[in-house]
């Protein structure tokens, strides 16, 4: 499959979903708090997103029910928000996607509720980093190889796993194109980058092994294989002559997030 170098209008139409799907998570983090259920933040994200006069993305997707992954300790993507309840110590990805005038924006971030424990805070600041590791090897002519083995030496190096079997990819008029945005790999190798791709980046971070079980009755739900935490971040990214975008890049830090994460650097 080829990978579709998206046009200066293509470009300002994903900036403008990118924009929409940031906003919602800002929203998600202004609400998340202990107490509340993951269905309660699907509820959030489904509202806030028609209220931009965009859909969710999620919702109906090859049988996906709701609007918004959450995914909860050891639940590694694609948590499926039902009666769960938030409790202090926990960890939630929240993982928002867009359509929005034909083009999807898509973007997540790990959020703690109340105070986390040393594991919880160390396997997502290890996530946090190691998507800055990976983005700030996107520019033209680079290797999607160099993106992969940064966010591996790092995270590897912190005494965490990378997921093996989830990818990042690219993204504009579909949800999931072209190309696999593998999160490990070697220097040098893997497709090259040109100004005007389009693709997320969205590093799986195990605090154990890598290994990973899907969920036999929902064939949704991801969890470590080990039961071990695990946490994510995610941004799509253009590739410009430059360098690079991040398109969903927030206005603002990240409540329960970004707004905290300097208190809990391992």
């Amino acid at each position: 499959m080829s990978v579709e170098i998206k046009s200066p209008k293509e470009i300002d139409l994903m900036r403008k979903v990118c924009r929409l799907a940031a906003d919602t998570l800002l929203e998600v983090g202004d609400k998340i708090r202990a107490g509340m259920t993951t269905l309660d933040i699907d509820r959030v994200v489904h509202e806030h997103t028609l209220s931009q006069g965009a859909r969710p993305a999620p919702l109906h997707y090859k049988g996906f029910p709701k609007s918004v992954c959450t995914s909860v300790n050891e639940i590694v993507c694609h948590g499926i928000p039902d009666g769960t309840v938030l409790r202090h110590g926990d960890i939630v990805n929240v993982d928002v996607t867009h359509v929005y005038e034909g083009f999807h924006g898509d973007t997540s971030a790990t959020f703690y509720i109340g105070t986390p424990s040393s594991e919880a805070r160390h396997v997502t600041e290890v996530a946090r980093r190691s998507l800055d590791m990976g983005i700030a090897e996107v520019r033209e002519g680079s290797r999607l190889g160099d993106v992969g083995a940064a966010i591996q030496e790092y995270v590897e190096a912190q005494g965490c796993s990378v997921v093996r079997d989830f990818v990042g990819h690219g993204i504009g008029r579909k949800f999931h194109d072209a190309p696999q945005v593998k999160h490990y790999g070697k220097r040098g190798t893997g497709e090259r980058l040109r100004a005007g791709m389009t693709f997320t980046i969205e590093p799986m971070v195990n605090l154990g092994g890598w290994e990973i079980e899907v969920d036999p009755t929902d064939k949704w739900t991801v969890r470590t294989a080990d039961g071990s935490l695990s946490a994510q971040f995610e941004h799509t990214v253009l590739v410009t002559r430059e360098g690079v975008e991040i398109l969903t890049a927030r206005s603002r830090a990240l409540r329960g997030s970004e707004n905290v994460a300097a208190l809990f650097v391992a």
